[in-house]
């Protein structure tokens, strides 16, 4: 018997976790250096993100390895074999800890197994991920088959991104503020997504939300290629704190190519610290990012 686990950059609903007995860590988000998410501590994305739009600062924490270790000893008692789907090295030091705390308990425990993972994946592209992982396992799949698909299949998921205000990343210190002026005062809004190496990068720029959400569906269009089918099983969207066009988006999609299956969340305070409640982001399954 193994345990599937991953830490909260996956930003899945809690449900999902709950409903598929996954092992969640969690990654830390301070204000004024108070820990308000994280570390059992809670805040909505609504209270969080109101806080980023009153002028709040807020920085994040990786997972140290001590805290790695204490996580894995949580389930070394009962389960021979631990797979972590981690957090991306491109943006966090995380997996570097688990690693840390995996070598640690595998010499202090011989028999017991645990992989770690570098998903290169972050937000709901690590969750969506960490689904078809799940998936694998309720269907029977071993600890090494599903590790070597989420190894060999990592970078064919794609995420796209894009925010409605440029000072969101300037908060999140992705942009001068200079530049943040000059692209509101010309609705400019930047296109993302992360690369082959797990960073976040900007990638083209267009004028207005709208057709940001038509470069999202329209780019989503040219990098499924083989993968098109696939896609059916499951789309995912994340957003800081604007539903409505969240809901937009996957309307978008299902008019464009007819999927129906969704899962639409809220974008965690550890990323939303960077990229401010107007996010949009768009995950699915592609020939190459």
């Amino acid at each position: 018997m193994w345990k599937l686990v991953t830490d909260s950059s996956a930003d899945m609903p809690k449900s999902f976790y709950e409903e598929n007995d996954i092992g969640v860590v969690n990654l830390s988000c301070l204000i004024d250096g108070e820990v308000v998410w994280g570390r059992d501590k809670d805040i909505s994305p609504t209270v969080f993100y109101q806080m980023m739009r009153d002028g709040a600062k807020p920085t994040t924490s990786q997972i140290t390895p001590l805290q790695a270790k204490e996580f894995f000893l949580e389930f070394i008692e009962d389960y021979d074999e631990i797979l972590y789907i981690a957090f991306t090295s491109g943006l966090s030091g995380t997996v570097n800890s688990g690693r840390i705390a995996a070598e640690e308990i595998m010499d202090e425990h011989p028999g017991k197994k645990i992989i770690v993972v570098d998903s290169l994946c972050a937000a709901m592209g690590q969750g969506l991920l960490l689904y078809y992982c799940n998936k694998m396992k309720q269907e029977g799949a071993d600890m090494r088959k599903v590790a070597d698909f989420a190894e060999s299949h990592k970078l064919n998921f794609v995420h796209l991104f894009t925010v409605d205000n440029l000072f969101d990343l300037w908060r999140g210190g992705r942009v001068s503020k200079t530049s943040a002026l000059i692209g509101t005062l010309a609705a400019i809004k930047p296109m993302l997504h992360v690369n082959y190496e797990g960073r976040l990068i900007s990638v083209d720029k267009v004028r207005g939300r709208k057709k940001a959400l038509n470069w999202l569906v329209d780019t989503m269009d040219e990098k499924m290629g083989s993968y098109r089918e696939q896609n059916k099983e499951m789309i995912m969207i994340n957003h800081g704190d604007c539903l409505e066009d969240a809901e937009a988006l996957r309307d978008m999609i299902k008019e464009r190519f007819g999927y129906e299956n969704f899962m639409i969340n809220n974008l965690s305070p550890v990323i939303g610290a960077h990229t401010g409640p107007s996010l949009i982001a768009l995950f699915f399954m592609g020939d190459e990012r």
